[in-house]
């Protein structure tokens, strides 16, 4: 099944942002919505957003420095909103890496048809998700080859994994330390389809300790965090 798009709108005017919330919902597209930078940012380290709608014009780190951060990051989409007045912001905006500007006031279909021109595009690049091929990340004894899709002890011998089991090691050793909640898992491994639900998560982490660590009813390697979710406590080094 073809996996919704996840996008982020970022507007400090809930006036604006909640209806539009609602509105792209309803086009089938799943939302998170912040009102501020330093949410946003929080959002796109921990989820898999695949466009980023984002206001210009706002307190605190504005949309500009947003979209910069974005781009030095990686490459998801960004559609800006702009005012009119605002020609210059919008030039600098497209200067830095956006994919294309909405101006205030603005049509939801047409945003959404620009949406949706976008995330064609790309599709057509490929996906944005994933580490490049060439990457590596060593953790205590153990390598995970992400252009292989494989798992090596220090021996070199391989482990096998599911693609589920893959999937969801890539998102720990990509952000080690930090606390994953089950929806962040889904989403960054799956996307959350009608179909997917909280426990095929824990049945995917009770098999990759069996497969890692040294005593899986100990876990050393893949905690767990009691009202927050699984985060990989070990330190990470990427080749």
């Amino acid at each position: 099944m073809e996996q919704t798009p996840h996008l982020l709108l970022v507007d400090d005017e809930r006036s604006i942002r909640e209806p539009l919330a609602n509105y792209l919902t309803k086009q089938g597209f799943r939302v998170t919505h912040v009102g501020d930078a330093a949410q946003a940012r929080q959002r796109l380290a921990g989820y898999a957003i695949d466009l980023v709608i984002l206001d210009i014009m706002m307190p605190g780190e504005d949309g500009l420095s947003l979209c910069r951060h974005i781009r030095e990051t990686g490459e998801t989409p960004v559609i800006l909103l702009t005012a009119k007045t605002e020609e210059t912001d919008r030039i600098v905006g497209l200067e830095m890496g956006a994919d294309d500007y909405v101006l205030k006031p603005f049509s939801p279909r047409e945003l959404v048809a620009r949406i949706k021109v976008i995330l064609r595009r790309a599709a057509a690049g490929g996906s944005r998700q994933h580490a490049p091929d060439a990457d590596a990340y060593a953790f205590g004894d153990w390598v995970l080859k992400a252009g292989e899709r494989a798992l090596v002890d220090r021996d070199g011998v391989s482990v096998p994994l599911s693609t589920g089991e893959f999937n969801l090691l890539l998102a720990l050793v990509t952000r080690p330390r930090q606390v994953l909640s089950r929806d962040q898992l889904l989403d960054l491994t799956q996307g959350r389809e009608a179909q997917a639900f909280d426990r095929a998560i824990d049945n995917h982490i009770s098999r990759l300790r069996r497969k890692i660590e040294p005593d899986a009813k100990n876990p050393t390697f893949i905690k767990t965090v009691w009202g927050g979710g699984y985060t990989l406590s070990a330190e990470v080094t990427r080749l």
